[in-house]
């Protein structure tokens, strides 16, 4: 039968965590102490993951950005809009044919 011991404290793992990050290998604090060297990896990348979590000031800027974004594509479509109107006009100025919408090479509806 395996032997059980009780888990290590937290006061234990963030030590064997401080000493990773200051430049000890889990191999090495493995042989030193008790844990094995695959329990120290687990603890740091933990001690890792925790700080690496979005934070909800990154969820806001993304949707300053998103909104950003939407209203810059709201005023290129104006813009494009004006553009065609005016190209038609020009068009029937000068006497020359004017295709509204140009076909898609690939067949697709190009969207307003």
């Amino acid at each position: 039968m395996p032997k059980s011991r009780p888990p290590y404290s937290p006061e234990f793992r963030q030590k064997m965590v401080d000493l990773v990050r200051s430049g000890r290998t889990p191999e090495e604090l493995a042989k030193e102490f008790e844990p094995s060297s695959i329990s120290i990896r687990n603890w740091v990348s933990r001690a890792e993951g925790s700080k690496v979590s979005r934070p909800r000031d990154n969820q806001e800027v993304d949707q300053k950005e998103l909104d950003r974004l939407r209203k810059e594509n709201r005023i290129l479509r104006e813009e494009r809009d004006i553009l065609k109107k005016a190209a038609a006009w020009f068009a029937q100025e000068t006497g020359t044919p004017y295709i509204v919408e140009p076909p898609d090479i690939f067949g697709r509806e190009i969207p307003s």
